[in-house]
């Protein structure tokens, strides 16, 4: 795989799921350990929907670009998009839910738990009416030098 690139599709459901398909088989030629791997495609496809549910709830025309790095035994994921901005501007924190007694699960919140407990760090950006999600993955042999972070800037 080359040492970057990047897969463009439509905010739909169906394009979103085919776009998952395709950003993990290119990642697949690294040859990821099976674990990170599925971090990455959890982590991925939580963003994803994320954006399409919400960034583009009102919108039929949204694009999701998603771009792929390999830098210093780390695989950055940028997740950019030209919807609705987060709410106050800020990555969303995880939440927190007492599950004991209950019957059913909440509806909402578990995601950027998961976002935020499958990446090394995960940072979120608005800038002329984008946004961009960025995720950190560590790779055998590396370590995380911490320039992202899980706090937005």
């Amino acid at each position: 795989m080359p040492e970057r690139f990047t897969h463009r599709f439509r905010a739909t459901e169906l394009a979103a799921r085919g776009g998952i398909v395709a950003v993990m088989a290119r990642l697949r030629t690294l040859e990821l350990p099976e674990q990170i791997a599925g971090d990455v495609e959890l982590a991925l496809a939580e963003a994803i929907n994320n954006v399409t549910e919400h960034a583009y709830r009102e919108r039929e025309d949204g694009i999701i670009t998603v771009t792929a790095r390999l830098e210093d035994k780390r695989l950055v994921l940028r997740i950019s998009d030209n919807g609705l901005p987060m709410p106050e501007g800020k990555l969303p924190q995880p939440k927190t839910h007492d599950l004991s007694g209950a019957s059913e699960l909440p509806e909402g919140g578990f995601g950027w738990g998961l976002i935020h407990a499958l990446t090394n760090s995960v940072r979120y950006d608005r800038r002329a009416q984008r946004n961009t999600l960025s995720m950190a993955f560590a790779l055998p042999g590396g370590e995380d030098d911490g320039a992202l972070s899980h706090t937005a800037p």
